[in-house]
């Protein structure tokens, strides 16, 4: 479990990839303090575990399926990287509840500067734009930040000089794609009010069984 504010920048400074296997090794200073084997790092806000590290940078194996369907697919020797350690029962919550598990992947629409915020459109699938409000939380590269508004393909976030300046989206051009983790709790009120297995319709009589008409 993470909280969405990122410790520091790394840069990606290996990839090993073969037929089974895709490896990083990730150059760090302060998320290796204290780190161990099999420790959570969010790169970018996927969880993955520490296989190995040094004074200067740590290693982790990264599934197929993880590097298919997140922004992973578009990182190069060189790249920023946004690095957070797990979530420690001492920890403040300075953003919000982030699993580290990636629910889609989207594309930097625009940047434009308004006096010291910047304002960062990002186009998004329908299934993650479903839970976006107003004011929500929402993590982009696994930083925590708040949703000014929406459309009906995008969402807009502002970000003060200080996130800009030390997370991947003061770096990333318009056209690049970020990782979205959408709100756990969202999720999990959907699941409680809409069970899969209770589904129905809109309908009159549904309206009238629940009180509404």
């Amino acid at each position: 479990m993470f909280t969405g504010i990122v410790e520091e920048l790394g840069i990606l400074q290996t990839v090993k990839k073969d037929a089974i296997n895709l490896e990083l090794t990730i150059k760090a200073e302060k998320i290796l303090q204290e780190i161990g084997l099999g420790d959570s790092i969010a790169v970018n806000g996927i969880c993955l575990t520490v296989t190995g590290f040094s004074k200067n940078n740590f290693t982790v194996d990264v599934m197929p399926e993880t590097f298919r369907k997140t922004s992973l697919a578009q990182v190069q020797i060189g790249s920023r990287v946004n690095l957070e350690r797990a979530l420690t029962l001492q920890s403040r919550l300075g953003g919000h509840l982030v699993s580290g598990h990636i629910d889609g992947v989207g594309i930097i629409k625009s940047k434009i500067r308004e006096k010291n915020a910047l304002i960062i459109t990002i186009t998004a699938p329908e299934q993650i734009l479903k839970y976006i409000i107003p004011k929500g939380s929402i993590a982009i590269d696994g930083i925590s930040l708040t949703i000014v508004d929406h459309n009906k393909d995008s969402f807009w976030v502002s970000l003060i000089p200080h996130t800009a300046s030390l997370t991947t989206l003061g770096w990333k051009k318009e056209g690049e794609m970020v990782n979205l983790e959408a709100d756990m709790i969202a999720r999990y009120l959907e699941k409680l009010v809409y069970p899969v297995e209770k589904k129905k319709e809109i309908s009159s009589d549904f309206l009238r069984e629940n009180g509404f008409l």
